[in-house]
């Protein structure tokens, strides 16, 4: 089973089709999934809290109404279906159902956001794991190592328990798959001129495999079921990128190389290349800062706290001075009533220079961007 954003579901194999959000106004998108003991249902749970069930899977409350001091970014259900976890991105742990409350980093300060859960395999406990390969244990949960020390070259993604508790795989966004306690890797991937970027893992509940989800490997097209702020040129420039989420596609020629523009760091030539197809007159520019000065002269600057349009340049770092002021641009391809954004940006993927890619990257939050990111925002440009 695959969920979408929006709140889409896709069953594959034999597992069967029990419903979606997919047409329903959600307020927020959707950034995890759940299911039941049988396989004969499955719970939703959308960034702000909101929780959607179906098939045999009960439901048994949400966040959805609540204030949040962080988005939520996973869940997980107890062994017997009877309840389920969210964890935000802090570490907050919310428990429905007969869901024990074991403890959480809630209070904690963190040096980068949590990104994950496991439950132990009596629902007694729970690991969280965050952004630098940090493991948290409560309730029953073993400690068994972590990469916290270990400076990952790209960020952990998720984390998956072996069935008897006795350990736990972390994935990295660059496919690497690290075990500890009696848990066994089977393999990951390689840092390649193809390499690609990973969004999670899941288990098989046997602890004999796992897969890694690429979010590059399907066709894209961004919609929602509620309204969202655009600009003439939206539906155009939101087609071009995601026409173009792939793995780097041709660093064989050399380090940065790129079908955009000169071997060079290449998001600002992405992003100008993007605002081309759709007919906008911006020369293709290399430098960040140039799509803000040309924004200020031909088109609309917008501060971070706005809502930007769908086709907008999300302009990160402190300021368009320099590149070391202006560090990355990536284009708005969703925007959400919670204030969530789906960007797409260039020169973005994992890897080693040169081997990078057109990305997804989100849903996010502006006002997290520094912790999910790794860099603020400090403009929206708009043709």
């Amino acid at each position: 089973m695959l969920a979408s954003a929006d709140g889409g579901v896709f069953a594959f194999g034999d597992a069967t089709f029990e419903g979606s959000a997919g047409a329903l106004p959600l307020q927020g998108p959707i950034v995890a999934m759940a299911m039941t003991h049988d396989a004969k249902g499955y719970w939703l749970g959308a960034l702000d809290g909101g929780v959607f069930s179906y098939g045999d899977a009960s439901f048994f409350g949400s966040m959805g109404s609540s204030h949040l001091n962080q988005p939520v970014v996973g869940m997980a259900a107890t062994p017997d279906g009877g309840g389920y976890w969210l964890v935000a991105a802090d570490g907050g742990i919310f428990a429905y159902g007969d869901a024990g409350f074991y403890g959480s980093t809630g209070s904690l300060k963190l040096n980068q956001p949590i990104v994950g859960m496991a439950t132990t395999h009596d629902g007694r406990g729970y690991w969280l794991v965050a952004a630098d390969g940090g493991i948290f244990t409560f309730g029953d949960a073993g400690f068994f190592g972590s990469a916290g020390s270990a400076n990952l070259p790209d960020p952990a993604v998720g984390m998956v328990a072996s069935p008897d508790g006795g350990g736990y795989l972390i994935a990295t966004q660059n496919g690497v798959v690290l075990p500890y306690g009696d848990a066994q890797a089977y393999g990951g991937l390689e840092l390649v001129p193809t390499a690609t970027q990973i969004s999670a893992i899941i288990g098989n509940n046997h602890g004999t495999g796992y897969w890694l989800l690429d979010p590059q490997a399907w066709e894209y097209r961004f919609s929602t079921a509620t309204p969202q702020p655009t600009v003439p040129q939206s539906d155009a420039i939101a087609a071009a990128v995601a026409s173009q989420i792939q793995p780097d596609p041709s660093s064989a020629q050399g380090a940065w190389c790129n079908p955009y523009g000169p071997c060079e760091a290449w998001c600002a030539l992405f992003a100008t290349w993007a605002w081309e197809q759709a007919g906008i007159p911006i020369p293709r520019y290399g430098f960040t800062g140039d799509i803000w000065s040309w924004a200020a002269a031909h088109g609309d600057l917008l501060p971070p706290s706005a809502v930007p349009a769908v086709g907008s340049a999300v302009l990160f770092g402190t300021g368009p001075q320099n590149a070391d002021t202006s560090v990355h641009v990536a284009i708005v391809t969703q925007v959400w009533p919670d204030g969530a954004l789906m960007t797409v940006g260039g020169d973005a993927g994992p890897g080693r220079d040169g081997y990078l890619s057109v990305a997804l990257d989100g849903p996010f939050l502006p006002t997290d961007s520094n912790s999910y990111n790794g860099m603020p925002i400090y403009a929206y440009a708009q043709p």
